[in-house]
């Protein structure tokens, strides 16, 4: 098929790059320290907390004397006191992490458009799969319920930081499976970054962006350009095929997960380094153990609906 270079895409994305860079300088010098600022305060409030439970717990053991109602009416002080600076501390990441994902997605807007550039595109329209775009939506709200909602947070000791076991990488490696890692990994991406920036978890919005997008592409990758997963195969070669592309891509995030975190927060967040050191060591034990759920939960939804779908008409051959 013959080719034409395009550079409407490359332009796009310089744009939304330089938009996005200017944006996260602004809101970095501005918002963001405020949010710092309240972090401070939050960590003095829980600390404050803690000694206040800890003295009426002594004085319930009977190991202490006091005033309990004063205690008890300054307990819920702090409480609501903590509970105010939580969500004014979260408002305050918002901007911040919003210009992030911006810069993110602007950089791989512009690589798209570099190879446009060089390598050129199909002359002819190519028309939108509406199918397809329909599964990678639902698959992207799936993503969303199985870190929004179906999650256990892991407070790290020592700070304000914390990490989850979830369900949201079951659905990214499903999608990549049903539709491809291109549109697998930006349901994915999609998924899990709105999910970020809806919940607790704003500031880790950009970094989730990048990292569930090549989880995808891997997945797709390994699954559909190596081993041609969607052609007609038997049974215990598409399982066989299905766990290793799982594989591929949780193995990759077990690696990425914590290393990427480790420098993103400490050189974009300004976390300090020993705290981000100990994130990523929780980090790689709880990524592991959602990798292993994702793998199997994964694949045995994918031997599921391969056949269902197929039957409906609805399956995708790459």
């Amino acid at each position: 098929m013959e080719k034409k270079k395009s550079y409407g895409v490359l332009i796009a994305g310089a744009i939304l790059l330089i938009l996005g860079i200017i944006l996260a300088v602004i809101t970095h010098n501005n918002s963001y320290q405020e949010s710092v600022a309240y972090g401070s305060q939050l960590s003095d409030v829980k600390a404050q907390l803690e000694e206040v439970g800890a003295s009426i717990e002594a004085i319930n053991a009977g190991t202490a004397t006091g005033d309990l109602d004063a205690l008890n009416a300054q307990k819920d002080e702090l409480s609501a006191q903590k509970s105010t600076l939580s969500d004014e501390k979260l408002s305050a990441e918002r901007p911040y992490s919003y210009s992030l994902v911006l810069v993110f997605f602007a950089i791989l807007l512009t690589i798209k458009g570099l190879y446009n550039a060089i390598a050129g595109v199909p002359s002819a329209e190519k028309k939108v799969d509406v199918t397809r775009l329909a599964q990678a939506g639902l698959l992207a709200a799936l993503c969303y319920i199985g870190f929004a909602f179906l999650k256990f947070d892991i407070p790290v000791p020592g700070s304000l930081e914390k990490t989850a076991v979830h369900f949201g990488n079951v659905f990214c490696v499903l999608a990549a499976l049903l539709l491809g890692g291109y549109w697998g990994g930006l349901a994915g991406a999609v998924g899990m970054t709105i999910a970020d920036l809806t919940t607790a978890y704003v500031t880790s919005a950009p970094k989730t962006f990048l990292l569930k997008l090549c989880i995808g592409l891997i997945v797709g990758l390994v699954a559909h350009k190596i081993f041609h997963l969607s052609a007609e195969h038997p049974k215990k070669y598409v399982a066989r095929v299905t766990i290793l592309a799982s594989v591929c891509g949780m193995a990759f995030n077990i690696v990425a997960d914590p290393l990427v975190g480790y420098f993103y927060k400490t050189y974009l967040l300004g976390v300090p380094q020993d705290i981000s050191k100990a994130l990523a060591k929780i980090a790689t034990g709880v990524t592991a153990f959602n990798a292993v759920w994702a793998v199997v939960l994964a694949t045995v939804l994918y031997l599921a609906l391969r056949p269902a779908l197929k039957k409906a008409g609805l399956f995708h051959e790459m």
